[in-house]
């Protein structure tokens, strides 16, 4: 097999690949929402009875189902298991995002298609296949004014070029709730951890309110937290893990900020010296190609290129495509 390329061999024979271009995108980890509640399973059950006014005891029940990376490519999710006959698939947001119901919708796709794999049942047969119910929720804990909680519909995105919704056989609601410090205090509460992730990320917003640069008050935040005991289990033993996935974090908004300036600003330029000869409109779209081809080769998912250059994620894989191509060439 060529360099590069790594192989996942599923049930019946099937072979998924990885692609180009995608060795250097994030992992799940990378996250210290993810990181906390991946390994304090007692937490993350914690958070499941909080949100479902249930009582359960044994985390070893928990079944992680997470998609990673390496199996599906840019399909990462954040955490995603299987209790009760649910499936919980839950997302840390640091900025809004309309379009987290399409996300989850091909998260819970991908999903069922591994679960469906795994049980080695027949999708063509006469008996009905029994599938965990699946439950979304988004936490966010970005910068922007909401309100505790917020739902998402994916009926929304079905409208024509007037904006009149389109009657659908298909639905995804989406719970997203504030978990910024003095939002939903009684879901705090009730998960403790999920309280001192709240508090110590209002503490790094806290001192960087004051002046600080992000890696001081990210220093500051650990100290004062530990001190308190907030987290202590987790900052004590691996600090500097944290710190590392904090960077990570805030490197990779601090990116994601300047490709979407970069898009806007050479789309506009771009457009007015091709609008010369052939139009605005087509100057700006393949400035955009051009953009998603650079982001492409640093990795960046789909998903987010289409986020921001507002290609559909079809086009972007044809860029990819015909990008594998000539380099294969």
């Amino acid at each position: 097999m060529k360099a590069g390329m790594k192989a996942f061999h599923g049930g019946k024979g099937r072979v998924r690949r990885r692609m180009k271009g995608f060795l250097a995108n994030r992992r799940v980890k990378d996250r210290l929402f993810c990181y906390i509640f991946e390994k304090d399973r007692k937490a993350l059950l914690e958070l499941y009875n909080a949100l479902n006014g249930t009582d359960y005891r044994d985390e070893q029940a928990l079944q992680i189902v997470t998609l990673k990376n390496v199996v599906y490519m840019s399909m990462n999710n954040d955490a995603a298991f299987i209790l009760a006959g649910t499936m919980e698939l839950y997302e840390h947001q640091s900025t809004e995002c309309p379009n987290m119901p399409l996300r989850l919708l091909l998260y819970i796709a991908a999903e069922y298609e591994a679960l469906a794999d795994r049980m080695g049942v027949n999708l063509y047969g006469k008996s009905l296949i029994k599938l965990p119910a699946p439950r979304c929720v988004v936490f966010y804990n970005g910068d922007e004014d909401m309100e505790d909680e917020r739902l998402l519909r994916l009926t929304d995105a079905f409208a024509d070029a007037q904006g009149r919704r389109q009657e659908s056989s298909l639905e995804l609601t989406v719970r997203v709730l504030n978990i910024n410090y003095g939002h939903n205090e009684e879901l705090m509460r009730q998960c403790r951890r999920l309280e001192e992730y709240s508090l110590f990320t209002a503490k790094i917003k806290e001192m960087q309110g004051k002046g600080y640069s992000f890696q001081e008050a990210a220093d500051a935040a650990v100290s004062h937290c530990m001190e308190q005991g907030i987290m202590a289990d987790i900052l004590g033993p691996f600090r500097a893990e944290v710190k590392k996935m904090l960077l990570t974090e805030y490197d990779e908004k601090k990116t994601m900020r300047l490709f979407r300036k970069e898009a806007k600003e050479e789309g506009i330029r771009e457009g007015r010296e091709e609008g010369k000869k052939e139009g605005r409109k087509d100057g700006i779209r393949e400035e955009r190609e051009r953009l998603a081809g650079r982001m492409l080769v640093r990795g960046i998912p789909a998903e987010e290129i289409s986020q921001i250059t507002g290609l559909s994620q079809e086009e972007i894989n044809d860029i990819r495509n015909l990008s594998e191509n000539m380099i294969s060439k």
